[in-house]
């Protein structure tokens, strides 16, 4: 099995694909040729997609997905490999953003993006890099943020999250010369992430920020440059923000 160029025919798995940044992002990679398999919790919201991109003449699957799971993690992928019979990108997609203060004690939601941002992208690389290893080639697509670079008020464990998925993809990278791993650091973009807000003083402050986001397709097209690119060429990192952000 020899790994393909650029963008078509490739089956790339993407996390959170039921919204945002990895709808977009199917969307985008399907046009471009590639399989796409989305896993996400709302199933419903699955199946909706696959079917337009299949309308379209493109190809797409789904499963449903808790990246919280580690064997649910592993049953993507591993139905990935069934249904395309390769694997050559994932794409570490699902986050949750539920901002806070620290004194507001929000243990659980601390807990929830522990979880989700950062054992999620573990458990999408525990699932697919043996698979990699094995092919002798693959990629993975990790999506941090720009909080990933900046920690600002209502957002240190989002912020410490995003960091980690800096440090992990770093780290992934440095240990396989035959894997390339690609950080995407999304500013402020089009989602349903601040919808996780519980706290009114950072859902406030979420609402003004977001005033200036750019499209979640901008960022979809970021992570498809990435991908497109010859095997001997790696994307490290993209960070990508409105033209207009101060940050």
């Amino acid at each position: 099995m020899e790994a393909k160029s650029g963008i078509e025919g490739k089956v790339v798995v993407i996390t959170g694909a039921s919204s945002g940044i990895g709808e977009a992002t199917a969307r985008v990679l399907a046009q471009r040729g590639a399989h796409v398999v989305l896993g996400a919790r709302r199933t419903d919201r699955l199946e909706a997609l696959a079917a337009e991109i299949q309308a379209a003449g493109g190809s797409a699957a789904f499963r449903t997905l808790d990246v919280t799971d580690r064997d649910d993690m592993e049953a993507f992928v591993q139905f990935a490999l069934t249904t395309f019979g390769r694997l050559d990108v994932v794409v570490n997609n699902a986050g949750v953003m539920p901002l806070s203060a620290l004194e507001a004690l929000k243990v659980d939601e601390w807990d929830r993006m522990v979880d989700v941002n950062i054992k999620g992208v573990l458990y999408g690389i525990a699932a697919g890099l043996p698979v990699m290893k094995g092919q002798g080639f693959g990629q993975f697509i990790n999506v941090s943020s720009i909080g990933g670079h900046r920690v600002s008020p209502t957002a240190a464990v989002y912020c410490a999250t995003k960091y980690a998925v800096i440090a992990i993809s770093e780290g992934l990278r440095q240990e396989n010369t035959d894997i390339r791993v690609t950080v995407i650091s999304p500013g402020v973009t089009t989602s349903e992430l601040a919808e996780s807000i519980t706290d009114p003083e950072a859902q406030a402050g979420m609402k003004s920020f977001r005033s200036i986001a750019i499209s979640a397709e901008a960022v979809a097209n970021s992570i498809a440059y990435a991908i497109d690119q010859p095997e001997d060429v790696e994307v490290s990192e993209i960070i990508i923000r409105p033209t207009a952000s101060p940050y």
